[in-house]
């Protein structure tokens, strides 16, 4: 089971929603396999790690590219990031 609620916009765009209440190890490394952009909807204390860098602050317009291993790193509340594929 995925530790988030998906919501899809169209073809190319999903909302995620990722509750305060899901355990931190839920949030494990992970590839994907199509390049992805997202964007957080509202300002958050979460992170993202990508392979070989340090943890960084979800901003605006972070590119994951397909088969890349990154992860998140719960803060506090809920994420909501937009995803375009």
């Amino acid at each position: 089971m995925n530790p988030y609620i998906e919501h899809q916009i169209d073809n190319n765009i999903v909302i995620r929603t990722f509750k305060e209440s899901t355990d931190s190890e839920d949030f494990m490394w992970h590839r994907d396999q199509e390049d992805r952009v997202i964007y957080p909807i509202v300002d958050t204390d979460w992170l993202i790690q990508l392979d070989n860098e340090l943890p960084k602050k979800i901003e605006a317009g972070i590119r994951i590219q397909a088969g890349v291993w990154h992860r998140l790193i719960k803060g506090s509340g809920e994420l909501r990031i937009r995803i375009e594929r």
